[in-house]
């Protein structure tokens, strides 16, 4: 019970910058303006939107995010089904281009710091309504991978971010989208406006945190679509947070599927940590979600994986299937589809 309320340190002394420590990078650029880290800022209101990455900081007061760190195990399950906690949604940005085959939003929560997480972690979300398969009864919860820090993406310990894509569905005989079904989440939190409300439970989720017992670790990350959230809120922690208990010098790989360009998602942030970091970081689209079944549908994407991992394997002379198994054992395999 003591996890379900975290402090977090927070003068108001009327002093508006940021620690030098709180960022790693160099620069962060508010709607084409360039501010040193250092630097007294006005954050009130300030947004930083490259294209179509999201890294909003409304930051009035010096950050201590310290005591963010104290506590040594995971907190889980602090709000359940049943007694959900009320959010608030803080804003809804669309994250990719015209071009893009469907929509995909960045969502900030408001959780005023009662519903901690870690980097990995999910939150559960209750859309309004009825559940249609059970009259009288809410709606099942559906589960969110968290896209931001344990400090969420405005610094304070406050918020979370969900990288959200709306649901559609297909017609099984014409393969072609049937606009008159629609993901009830998806499309609740894609729909949502600032100051609507939002039932949340969990957090929830130990198979995906970020392990750092060996802050020189490699680290190597397969993702496409909204399945980025997770290594986004990693990337953050490794390369845009100093936190003085956690000093990644190890070796972080992202794989990103994409459809097209359009499609890409934070990809102006990860470029940003490759710029800064090339000896930590690297980054490859490397994968596609363009494969398509005979009904128009995209195929599953772990097939893909496991296949190419297994071609590679085989040119070195190495026996995936024992490989993934040596993997596994020193429980360094970790696999999460949503």
């Amino acid at each position: 019970m003591a996890l379900s309320q975290v402090p977090v340190a927070v003068p108001v002394n009327g002093d508006s910058s940021i620690r030098r420590s709180m960022f790693k990078t160099n620069n962060v650029t508010f709607h084409d303006k360039s501010w040193s880290s250092a630097s007294r800022l006005d954050l009130k209101t300030a947004n930083c939107s490259i294209k179509k990455s999201i890294c909003s900081l409304h930051v009035s007061a010096r950050v201590q995010p310290l005591t963010l760190e104290d506590v040594k195990e995971p907190p889980l399950h602090l709000y359940k089904n049943k007694e959900s906690y009320t959010g608030t949604i803080v804003s809804v940005e669309r994250l990719v281009g015209p071009n893009a085959p469907g929509e995909t939003c960045h969502v900030v929560i408001d959780h005023g710091g009662n519903v901690p997480y870690w980097e990995g972690q999910s939150y559960g979300v209750i859309p309004p309504g009825e559940n249609p398969k059970k009259p009288g009864s809410p709606n099942n919860v559906r589960l969110y991978s968290i896209a931001s820090t344990r400090y969420g993406d405005f610094f304070d310990g406050k918020t979370a971010t969900f990288c959200v894509r709306r649901a559609v569905y297909y017609d099984p005989e014409t393969g072609k989208e049937d606009p008159s079904r629609k993901g009830v989440c998806s499309n609740f939190l894609c729909d949502s406006k600032p100051g609507d409300k939002i039932q949340i439970t969990g957090p929830s989720g130990k198979i995906m945190l970020l392990p750092e017992d060996d802050p020189n670790a490699t680290h190597i990350m397969i993702a496409t679509g909204t399945g980025v959230a997770p290594f986004r809120a990693y990337l953050r922690r490794m390369f845009m947070e100093s936190v003085p208990t956690f000093k990644f010098g190890g070796l972080a790989w992202l794989f990103l599927g994409v459809a097209n360009k359009d499609s890409l998602l934070y990809d102006d942030e990860f470029s940003l940590y490759l710029q800064n970091y090339p000896e930590n970081f690297r980054y490859d689209r490397a994968l596609s979600r363009e494969q398509q079944n005979k009904s128009g549908r995209q195929n599953g994407m772990m097939p893909g994986i496991q296949d190419t991992l297994k071609r590679v394997a085989e040119q070195r002379g190495e026996n995936w299937v024992e490989k993934l198994s040596q993997l596994k054992k020193n429980k360094q395999w970790h696999v999460e589809v949503y």
